[in-house]
């Protein structure tokens, strides 16, 4: 008689998560990753909350699905913009401000600003 063994694959959040450095990051990559208006609102809405206090559940309201939102938030984290880490079933976040000031001075500045300009 055969015997099965259920092997599940690792679920993306037991494989980790890769971040990249904004040293490492190119100004048309950083410029494509900010060019999308639902990305720019991720990074606005964490500029003004304290690090690692908003998990990316309380992003739903900006109505797109949660696939496009999770890839999204990897966009912002593959061009150093963001950083993230799991507690528990909560996936919290952190806007890496300084070191992406450091590396394009002004850029978050433009971005943070944005709504005000068109106000």
């Amino acid at each position: 008689m055969e015997q099965y063994i259920n092997v599940r694959s690792p679920s993306n959040r037991a494989r980790g998560l890769t971040h990249t450095s904004p040293v490492e990051v190119s100004l048309q990559a950083a410029l494509d990753a900010l060019g999308d208006p639902v990305r720019r609102r991720i990074v606005r809405e964490l500029a003004s909350v304290p690090d690692w206090t908003r998990p990316c559940g309380t992003f739903a309201h900006l109505s797109v699905a949660k696939s496009t939102l999770s890839h999204h938030f990897s966009v912002l984290r593959n061009v150093g913009l963001l950083e993230q880490r799991d507690e528990g079933t909560r996936r919290l976040n952190r806007l890496r401000r300084e070191e992406f000031d450091e590396r394009f001075p002004g850029l978050l500045d433009l971005v943070l600003q944005e709504d005000a300009a068109l106000g």
